[in-house]
């Protein structure tokens, strides 16, 4: 079939496009031939004959359909290394040949390239502001936002079969819905950049996804392969001129926009319907009209983060360099919606996963107390399994509590309680290898109480004991270093930590053990001054060592602990990590708890999926084509030029001697998301010491009390962004330092030469390291 047939072969759809697009559309769709389930049928109608309130079912987060099981990973093996590293075996993560828990690509034998992409409901399109392009700035625009009810029914994805590779001129899309039935989903594609009209939105193609094996009706239902469509010409092309062929590395925007079967409208339209529900998802009584991600597809290859170059933002995929977190990065951002960038799935996420990834962010933005979502409080029902859970002390009730944004901690002013930090406490005769608790507070302190009546254990920052610090070209730098003050008594030994970003920890979690150990130089054979040596953590569940990769310390090996951890101390909440609250004081019997957990085996999952797949912000390296009469947003207000030579700067200072540039994920994580990918953390993952002046009195495991882990640093330049504004950026363990500048001076002991480079640089040769970090 050529591109000119297509529109009289596709079914009429364009009545649903999303948002009318560009010029030139057709639309419709070619079905599969498998036989549809029955489709979703209004509840019971109440007495006057309109339909009843729908039964929510999204309370439980494995409820009506759950999640597939993920597979039996393999057992690992001990894996021996050189004493000098702190241990003589370990055991790695994942085992050679684990299976995935869900493909996102693969070839046929034919070379026909699959690829599955994952969608979750957007509020507004990629490129909409809130405001007309060429007003004033008027607010942020709504596409990266989660609307309510997100978390249930509203995962989706598309079966892309490329068959350009395999030497033939077809590519077929096949809408996989996760659950229940959609009804009138809309897909727009190819963006109409010949188009001088299209700026927000604009497409070509604009079509949907009808069903043969219902009648040729829009109707499309989890478990079901039936709706697809497909094309085979390239339709972005100057008006009036025909399509042409397609050809690999053609770049294809793909913009799908999904309708839940609703009431009094589409297969309902024409039936009695109260006017509060009217348009409602019949599933559970919420929204029914969505957009989705906007993403790239590259004809042979598959998705690709994208930006937007001249004249009119157009698609393109972003450079490998700028890719921070490989082919999973976030895409640069056009809807002003900067603060929302650490909230977001990977790029390459899959179908399934995308479930994973919204029940699992219901999770972690749910209170242990009421069970309310943090978002929509009184549209998104009640968590009812996790009323009441919070223990009876605590920090804070919700994970996100802590990572503003799923950024950092808000340091709070002089006075004010750190209830949104971490005051890890010991005794004075405990040692990283023989960690005892604090009498009074365990392992932390609990700063808050359900008990108004409960003795006050706040912490605070007293004051600030500070120093003038001058630079050899005579600029002056203010350090500050907090002093605290506690409630209760002053434990013997204690580390204040701030939360940090949660974007990237999968990737993290990726990296095959030998690539990190490769880089620990414990007896500087070198010379060059830097060591890094790694930490060894047991698992509090099976006992093994594996290599630390998390906390400020490098204290937690897996995703998975890590959230346990956090679980417990900050919320005291359990879970198959931590079973009894008697763990937060290193109780010797605590795991052999009988009484069942506050978060499921499930739920634990879920949380760690989610911050699995958290994408990680392309670098902000790139100048974006906006229009000539159109207001650049600040976060794409950047300087190339400046970027590239703070780049070279941060090098010659020897600053990646730490600051790892790029490495290679292994090929053996669950989430094939995550495998093979070429990442830019600047980190080794490593301790090393950082001088006197970091130095606090807690050691954890290998990490002495000066010993610190290499912090990435993707992310950093969206801080400002996600925190609310740069005032409220705070950088190293405990918060001290209000700007990047304060905290490179801040590092000593191993790090002390980097910063003597740095120092010695012209200040507009440091202004150019700090603005190489801030596009990070």
């Amino acid at each position: 079939m050529d591109g000119k047939n297509l529109g009289a072969v596709l079914i009429a759809a364009a009545v649903l496009s999303a948002c009318g697009g560009g010029g030139g559309s057709k639309s419709g769709v070619i079905g599969a031939t498998a036989t549809s389930p029955a489709v979703t049928t209004p509840s019971a109608s109440q007495a006057d004959g309109t339909a009843g309130e729908p039964e929510n079912i999204g309370t439980q987060i494995d409820m009506p359909n759950p999640v597939p099981p993920s597979p039996a990973l393999p057992p690992t093996q001990p894996v021996s290394v050189d004493a000098s590293l702190g241990i003589t075996s370990f055991y790695p993560l994942y085992a050679a040949g684990s299976p995935v828990t869900e493909q996102i690509q693969y070839r046929e034998t034919d070379g026909t390239l699959v690829t599955l992409m994952g969608m979750r409901p957007t509020e507004r399109h990629a490129r909409e502001r809130g405001e007309d392009w060429t007003a004033p700035d008027q607010g942020p625009g709504r596409y990266l936002t989660f609307p309510s009810a997100y978390f249930q029914n509203r995962t989706y994805g598309i079966e892309i079969r490329d068959h350009v590779p395999a030497g033939k001129q077809l590519i077929e899309m096949f809408l996989i819905v996760n659950d229940g039935t959609f009804d009138g989903t809309t897909f727009s594609l190819f963006r109409n950049s010949n188009d001088e009209n299209v700026r927000d939105y604009g497409w070509a193609l604009n079509t949907g996804f009808n069903n043969p094996a219902m009648g040729g009706k829009p109707i499309c239902t989890a478990g079901s392969r039936d709706c697809k469509i497909d094309f085979d010409s390239y339709w972005d092309v100057p008006k009036g001129q025909p399509h042409r062929a397609l050809k690999m590395g053609d770049v294809i925007e793909l913009s799908p926009a999904e309708r839940l079967e609703r009431f009094g409208d589409g297969m309902h339209a024409g039936e009695p319907v109260s006017d509060s529900l009217k348009g409602k998802a019949v599933v559970d009584g919420a929204g029914s009209r969505y957009y989705s991600f906007e993403q790239l597809y590259v004809v042979g290859q598959g998705l690709v983060p994208w930006y937007g170059v001249a004249p009119r933002l157009n698609s393109a995929p972003l450079p490998e360099e700028t890719l921070l977190g490989g082919t999973a990065s976030l895409s640069y951002n056009y809807s002003e919606e900067p603060m929302r960038v650490f909230q977001q799935m990977s790029n390459n996420i899959g179908i399934v996963n995308a479930k994973r990834f919204v029940q699992g962010r219901r999770l972690f933005h749910t209170s242990f107390l009421d069970g309310k979502h943090s978002e929509h409080p009184d549209d998104n029902p009640v968590f009812a399994a996790h009323v009441n859970q919070l223990g009876p002390r605590f920090n804070q009730e919700r994970c996100i509590a802590c990572h503003t944004l799923n950024g950092r901690s808000i340091v709070p002013g002089i006075g004010t309680r750190l209830d949104s930090m971490a005051v890890l406490t010991a005794a004075a005769a405990s040692t990283g290898a023989n960690p005892l608790p604090d009498a009074t507070y365990g392992v932390n302190v609990q700063q808050r109480s359900r008990d108004a009546s409960a003795t006050d254990l706040s912490v605070s920052v007293q004051s600030y004991d500070t120093t003038l610090y001058t630079l050899p070209d005579g600029e002056k730098v203010e350090l500050r270093k907090p002093v605290y003050a506690f409630k209760g008594p002053v434990p013997a030994k204690y580390s204040v930590r701030q939360a940090a970003q949660v974007v990237g920890m999968g990737l993290i979690e990726a990296i095959d053990e030998s690539t990190i150990l490769a880089l620990a130089d414990p007896t500087d054979r070198d010379g060059d001054g830097v060591k890094g040596v790694p930490n060894w953590v047991a698992d509090p569940e099976t006992g093994k060592f594996h290599l630390g990769r998390y906390g400020w310390k490098a204290s937690k090996a897996t995703l998975r602990q890590q959230i346990g951890d956090a679980l417990m101390k900050d919320m005291g909440v359990t879970s198959a990590v931590f079973p009894s609250r008697d763990c937060q004081r290193l109780g010797p019997d605590c795991r052999n708890a009988a009484a069942g957990t506050s978060i499921s085996a499930s739920e634990l999952e879920r949380l760690s999926d989610y911050l699995s797949l958290l994408a990680v912000p392309a670098q902000r390296s790139l100048r974006s084509g906006f229009p000539a009469d159109t207001r650049v947003s600040p976060e794409h207000d950047v300087n190339p030029t400046q970027i590239s030579r703070g780049s070279a700067l941060f090098a010659q200072a020897r600053c990646v001697a730490c600051h790892t540039p790029q490495m290679k994920t292994g090929a053996n994580h669950p989430f094939a998301e995550l495998r093979n990918q070429t990442i830019h953390p600047y980190s080794n993952l490593l301790l090393h010491d950082m001088g006197p002046g970091l130095t606090d009195t807690l050691a954890e495991g290998k990490a002495t009390a000066s010993m610190w882990r290499t912090a990435p640093l993707w992310g950093l330049g969206s801080l400002k962004y996600v925190q609310g504004n740069a005032d409220s950026v705070h950088y190293l363990h405990d918060g001290r330092a209000r700007t990047l500048m304060e905290a490179i001076l801040w590092h000593g002991g191993e790090a002390a030469a980097s910063r003597g480079k740095f120092e010695a640089m012209s200040k507009e040769e440091r202004d150019a390291v700090i603005e190489f970090l801030s596009s990070l």
